[in-house]
């Protein structure tokens, strides 16, 4: 499925998130990916990205589709 993964997170997490992003996903602009990614992957991101975030100030915005079209 084809995602663009879009996230505002705290200075001090950002390098760890955007390191986690790119191994996902490509990286188009500061706080957003998009590519090709199965559902298992998505749901591993997901897992790994919620033990870098503080859910009380940081934000995670996740858009799939089934193709890039």
């Amino acid at each position: 499925m084809y995602t663009i993964l879009v996230y505002d997170i705290g200075e001090k997490r950002v390098g760890k998130m955007v390191k986690l992003c790119r191994k996902y996903l490509h990286w188009i602009q500061n706080s957003v990916f998009e590519g090709e990614i199965t559902e298992v992957k998505l749901k591993e991101l997901k897992h790994h990205a919620r033990y870098l975030m503080d859910e009380e100030v940081d934000s995670l915005i996740i858009f799939s589709s089934r193709d890039q079209k």
